[in-house]
């Protein structure tokens, strides 16, 4: 517990990431968050729920795609980014962007984390809501756990949803 000038009086300083959504420009930011936590030394885990297990569903991860439709920030006006090919285009140069940056893929990502000792998560109640199975998982993924289990893992820990 942090004092209101940031100083945790010795305790291990520790932030639970909940990434919700699972498009390409919605994996990076708590992926991106976690990672910079391990590399300052703070302890680190990321709870996957709802859309964002798509980011570790081993069928997806490979595949996910710029959110175009509904995002108030697409840089182009609504009624275009419906379009079809409009989501292809975007996701392609989104991922020209990324890979000029030197920033890793999703999956080198998330691999990158756990080799840093990041705990990954994912909800039981919404794998039991799209019907998917502890093996439809990559292999990074620690355990299957509720929410009352999140809570218990994020005691202490700053939290941010994504």
């Amino acid at each position: 517990m942090t004092d209101g000038n940031g100083n945790n009086h010795g305790m291990p300083r520790k932030v639970a990431i909940i990434c919700s959504k699972g498009s390409l420009d919605m994996a990076y930011p708590g992926l991106i968050l976690a990672n910079a936590a391990r590399m300052m030394g703070i302890e680190a885990m990321v709870f996957f729920t709802f859309w964002g297990l798509d980011i570790i569903t081993e069928k997806k991860v490979d595949k996910l795609k710029a959110g175009m439709v509904g995002n108030p920030s697409a840089p182009l006006p609504h009624m275009l980014a419906g379009l079809p090919g409009m989501e292809s285009f975007a996701t392609t140069m989104m991922k020209k962007k990324i890979e000029g940056l030197d920033i890793p893929d999703i999956r080198e990502l998330v691999e990158t984390l756990d080799a840093a000792g990041t705990d990954l998560y994912a909800c039981k109640m919404a794998m039991d809501m799209f019907g998917l199975e502890r093996e439809d998982l990559i292999p990074e993924v620690k355990e299957v756990i509720g929410a009352m289990d999140f809570f218990q893992h994020a005691e202490g820990a700053q939290t941010f949803f994504i």
